[in-house]
């Protein structure tokens, strides 16, 4: 007999609390993919909205030039 088990759900991390800032390199590199890529909702558990906030923390630490736009 097959089990089903369920996937505990991500908890928003900015809902919970945290905040999230362009020049903190650390933490907008934990949203990035080895390629340079902005990672999906599914894999970051963040909201809708606080997933716009990061795409746009995100874009704003590319054009200061603290992240790359593409990794090698």
């Amino acid at each position: 007999m097959a089990e089903f088990y369920r996937k505990k759900k991500k908890v928003c991390q900015m809902c919970a609390g945290k905040s999230f800032d362009y020049k903190d390199v650390a933490v907008v590199s934990k949203y990035i993919t080895e390629k340079g890529k902005i990672m999906p909702r599914r894999m970051t558990g963040a909201c809708a909205k606080h997933q716009r906030h990061i795409a746009e923390q995100i874009k704003w630490a590319r054009f200061m030039a603290l992240i790359p736009f593409v990794k090698d």
